[in-house]
């Protein structure tokens, strides 16, 4: 990995990782909905935009249902789910969660039969899930995060199978193609719950200005390194933006929220990283790609 493809990953990390600070800020004027529509709906603009000035607008495949299904399973219900959880978790633990994303993606393989488990990829599972309870131990005790805990979590699951399915469906796409058909379908889906949950009062410039940087920075910008660090040094080595975006979280919710670093996030977030590592370092490539292909949405992305 050269140094430029070695700079943007840590960016792309700092970006993500941001996303739980930025929703964590705006997420109590907007609520999840109204914030993941305006989130997804400037974020397809933007993608939508550089596909116009590229002149590539006229190639988007006509897959109007699977990017509907993509659209809902792997930004709308998630993000929105996220979105939600960080209204009473801190924005470091959210990120946290997130690096759950290749577990889930490795364990419905398994499940679905896709691949063999082997002794490794066992052991990294079990790690992987024991840093979970390690990091949710000390929440449990709370209804409410109880509630946001288990949405995180259902987040990352989402992420899990979209990863699949999106391998199904749009096999040889261009990336950035799947990223704005699913952004736009996402947006169409959560209109008409938006009209709904939008919140009755004025929403202010400082949770508006978070909302439009979750878009253009954290959805469309990070979609566009992302794609680009996938095609210079490949999907295995891209994924271990996954490391990173937990250390940026925690950090960012540290320094403009002063929010606690317990050891039970740190400690955790080390034990499924190690999970992980085990993971996507198995024999078998497929899941590797599929955990990179679920990452394209954590901000949680």
């Amino acid at each position: 990995m050269g140094r430029r493809d070695l700079v943007e990953l840590v960016l792309l990390a700092a970006i993500w990782g941001a996303s739980f600070l930025f929703m964590r800020i705006a997420v109590p004027e907007f609520g999840p909905i109204a914030l993941i529509a305006c989130r997804v709906g400037v974020g397809a603009l933007f993608l939508l935009a550089v596909l116009a000035v590229t002149g590539k607008i006229t190639n988007l495949p006509q897959k109007v249902l699977p990017y509907f299904i993509l659209g809902a399973i792997n930004t709308a219900i998630p993000f929105v789910l996220f979105a939600y959880a960080v209204t009473t978790l801190p924005a470091g633990f959210g990120s946290v969660i997130n690096a759950t994303v290749p577990l889930f993606g490795a364990l419905i393989a398994t499940t679905l039969s896709l691949e063999k488990i082997s002794l490794q990829k066992g052991i990294g599972l079990a790690v992987g899930f024991g840093g979970v309870l390690l990091l949710v131990s000390a929440k449990l005790t709370v209804a409410a995060d109880r509630m946001a805990i288990a949405a995180g979590l259902l987040a990352a699951l989402l992420y899990g199978i979209a990863a699949y399915y999106s391998k199904k469906q749009f096999a040889g796409e261009n990336p950035l193609f799947v990223a704005t058909g699913s952004l736009v379908a996402a947006t169409v889906l959560l209109i008409p719950f938006t009209l709904y949950a939008w919140p009755l009062s004025p929403i202010s410039t400082k949770a508006w200005l978070y909302g439009i940087a979750l878009g253009i920075v954290c959805t469309a910008v990070a979609y566009l390194l992302y794609f680009r660090l996938i095609k210079n040094v490949g999907p295995t080595k891209a994924i271990t933006v996954t490391y990173l975006i937990p250390v940026f979280g925690m950090l960012w919710g540290y320094i403009v929220l002063s929010e606690e670093i317990t050891w039970n996030m740190l400690a955790g977030c080390l034990v499924i990283l190690a999970g992980t590592t085990l993971v996507v370092r198995s024999p078998q490539k497929t899941v590797s790609t599929a955990a990179a292909t679920a990452t394209t949405s954590g901000p949680e992305s």
